[in-house]
């Protein structure tokens, strides 16, 4: 009996994970321009923080949770995003003490929900998120913003928009929460059950299901943005002051919420308008959650953040027919003839590789000609033939791959005339 991968997961294999190790790179390197430092939490948690940090009535707590019980019955539960671990690691390590302000995070890695596997949705997935914890000042909102734009498009993608919106604070929130409950309460049972549910439990989620978006009442809900007060409203201005000062376009899409209980103020999502891309056009999502931290269990805090699907962005970088620039091939391809050649060919490689030189050799035996196959195979820039002549001459021929032009080579010089080369 034969093992297969279980559904909803991926292996990532050579050829394809240079591309995830490209996006990697430029995440971090753009992280390290906005001052953003990398947090690692761990891959499962108590359950009690998604349930708290998360919140009750989404359908991650509810539906998509990866929980059981370890063997002291406690129940543990894969982390289904990232904001929850890192704030609990911001108050757990009492950060909010620190004298550099706001603290600024970032986190790459897996993250495991239940749910239906589809086109770019895996029920594990590597996520990129950041956090900027300590500071209520749009600013701080429009360049969170900025970062994740930022990377998508020094990766290459073009058909990018911003959707934003306000969530409004715990007033502005209130009075529309009882808005909503007058609209939709004298026909809920229209409704799916999870909206049922949701009535007075977080009202504001029932903009947000897929069942009955198209239901006639979604069309005339309250919009949040007549909700807004004076203070709320000031502020959602000001963040889209900040976009229009650095050049990025925005929709104001008043139905925009976001699945998770913690926001309140600016929540925005990137979608890619790529032909082809999907019905899901959702890249990245975030938002700001001045109360998590309290939440959590640490002092008044407010934060600010998006995540990001790396499944997603590389299914948006293949609609756009973008191809990422990755270094293919190697530096030098030892090929032996005869058995002293071989043996010394060991020792070769070793001094190439310790001079920074991408090298393989056979290790199969094979006759010249497939060696050479197999050094066109893997790309290889030079070849460097040794027989048991040449090493007795102390010598090796190496073969530019793409001009055809061969050389002769002492072999105390190979490695530093490969180096100046490669």
């Amino acid at each position: 009996m034969g093992f297969k991968i279980p559904r909803g997961t991926q292996d990532i294999l050579p050829n394809q994970v240079e591309k995830w190790q490209f996006i990697e790179q430029k995440a971090k390197e753009i992280c390290r321009l906005y001052q953003y430092k990398e947090i690692r939490t761990p891959i499962f948690e108590h359950t009690e923080l998604f349930a708290r940090g998360v919140g009750d009535s989404t359908d991650i707590v509810q539906k998509e949770m990866y929980t059981f019980e370890d063997r002291k019955g406690r129940s543990i539960t894969l982390r289904p995003e990232g904001t929850a671990a890192t704030v609990r690691s911001f108050v757990e390590n009492k950060m909010y003490a620190s004298p550099q302000q706001p603290v600024k995070l970032y986190y790459i890695g897996p993250m495991f929900r239940y749910e239906r596997p589809q086109s770019g949705r895996f029920r594990q997935f590597v996520q990129f998120g950041v956090e900027a914890l300590g500071a209520s000042d749009p600013a701080i909102d429009a360049e969170v913003i900025s970062l994740a734009m930022d990377l998508y498009r020094s990766l290459g993608l073009t058909k990018l928009k911003l959707v934003i919106n306000s969530l409004g604070d715990k007033e502005s929130r209130q009075a529309h929460r009882e808005a909503l409950i007058n609209h939709f309460e004298g026909r809920i049972d229209e409704f799916c059950s999870d909206c049922q549910t949701r009535l007075h439990q977080n009202p504001l989620r029932i903009l947000d299901c897929k069942k009955d978006r198209e239901h006639e009442l979604m069309a005339t809900a309250p919009s949040i943005l007549d909700y807004l007060n004076e203070e709320s409203k000031q502020y959602f201005e000001k963040v889209l002051y900040y976009l229009d000062q650095i050049g990025i376009q925005y929709e104001v899409d008043a139905n925009l919420v976001r699945g998770l209980d913690y926001y309140n103020h600016t929540a925005f999502e990137i979608m890619s308008d790529a032909e082809g891309f999907g019905a899901i056009t959702t890249l990245c999502g975030g938002g700001r959650y001045n109360g998590l931290v309290q939440e959590i269990g640490g002092p008044e805090t407010p934060g600010i953040g998006f995540a990001l699907s790396i499944e997603r962005l590389l299914a948006a970088l293949e609609a756009e027919g973008v191809e990422l620039p990755i270094t293919k091939g190697i530096d030098c391809y030892v090929v032996t003839l005869g058995e002293k050649a071989k043996d010394h060919s060991v020792s070769i490689l070793k001094e190439l590789r310790k001079a920074g030189i991408s090298s393989e050799k056979d290790y199969e035996n094979k006759k010249m000609k497939a060696q050479f196959k197999a050094a066109d195979r893997l790309e290889a820039k030079y070849v460097v033939v040794v027989g048991d002549d040449e090493l007795d001459k102390g010598i090796a021929n190496v073969k530019n791959m793409e001009s055809g032009s061969q050389e002769e080579v002492s072999l105390d010089e190979l490695t530093s005339y490969l180096k100046e080369r490669v």
